[in-house]
């Protein structure tokens, strides 16, 4: 397949990572663990790397994607729903020796993920050769996201091969976070969760001054740009100049499955960068962005586009 696509002298996104089905499970009730709980079982496509690309095709951006999939029936899904979302899906992986990965997610009550187990294999066959396949087309994007499901190897490929491009990394789950640790100097932007802050860093982050901490070490170590999510508690944003915490307000809709925030967040900070947008509009953007996929009772919300964003943005926050 010739890496040389169309349009190439435009501004695109490059995102590398994980593409899976996601298979959601949420409890029409009460939720009462160790027990079968009445409620609804949907299938969507999902994978943290797949889902930012969606989000991202769906807030306008030119976005490719390079994540491995089966020749399976879960990977022809993958293929056809990326493409009638818009995301380029012209360098995909398409294996016939592996299964497509799957990822199980069971809800609670609130909406909010109780457990997930997740089947991923096949993520270890986006190697630094494969990637070589695609070097041009990396190099003249304007960015380059990835996440941690991507194995050490591949990711000290990225690390040393693209400094002309800000690498934006996703940190995935305190296990796989761990992976970009010895190549924090390349990172220009790092969006992990407070447990994946911990894992990463070996400090607490019980308050703003242990934040402060960790945003320190991350720096010292070349990360341009920190944003730790904390729930219900916001955002915690830092860079070289400026750090913060803010808060996601009054969540304008019901929040229905929370398990897609995060690679809307993600997709959100991708966004702003791509504008060259300063820090806090970034963080703003990206957490409107957020409330948008927890409305949805999929992992993608389709409403997700750049005027449903704005207009949380503008309900929340004064612009």
């Amino acid at each position: 397949m010739s890496t040389d696509l169309p349009n190439d002298n435009k501004p695109y996104a490059v995102i590398i990572g994980g593409a899976n089905m996601d298979i959601c499970g949420a409890p029409s009730g009460t939720f009462c663990a160790q027990d079968s709980n009445p409620g609804t079982v949907t299938f969507s496509p999902g994978g943290v790397a797949r889902n930012i690309a969606e989000n991202l095709a769906l807030l306008g951006v030119d976005c490719r994607l390079i994540a491995a999939i089966g020749s399976d029936h879960y990977g022809a899904v993958l293929l056809e729903k990326g493409q009638n979302s818009g995301i380029d899906m012209r360098c995909m992986v398409q294996l016939k020796t592996h299964r497509t990965s799957t990822y199980l997610c069971i809800l609670d009550d609130t909406g909010d993920m109780y457990v997930a187990i997740n089947d991923m294999a096949i993520d270890d066959q986006l190697t630094p050769e494969r990637l070589q396949a695609h070097e041009n087309m990396l190099k003249r994007a304007s960015l380059i996201v990835a996440d941690t499901n991507l194995g050490g190897e591949t990711l000290a490929y990225l690390a040393a091969n693209f400094n002309g491009q800000p690498l934006l990394i996703d940190g995935v789950s305190t296990a796989k976070v761990m992976r970009i640790k010895p190549y924090l100097h390349s990172v220009h932007s790092l969006k992990v969760n407070r447990m994946e802050a911990e894992a990463l860093c070996g400090m607490r982050a019980a308050n703003y001054e242990t934040l402060l901490n960790i945003a320190d070490w991350l720096h010292q170590r070349g990360v341009k740009n920190v944003f730790i999510t904390l729930g219900q508690e916001g955002v915690f944003y830092s860079d070289l100049i400026e750090q913060g915490l803010r808060s996601g307000h009054k969540q304008v809709n019901p929040v229905v499955n929370a398990s897609g925030a995060g690679d809307a967040f993600v997709a959100g900070i991708a966004y702003a960068m791509l504008q060259h947008w300063g820090l806090v509009d970034s963080v703003q953007f990206a957490i409107s962005a957020a409330n948008v996929a927890m409305s949805h009772q999929s992992t993608i919300n389709p409403a997700m586009s750049l005027a449903t964003v704005n207009k949380i943005l503008e309900s929340q926050y004064a612009r």
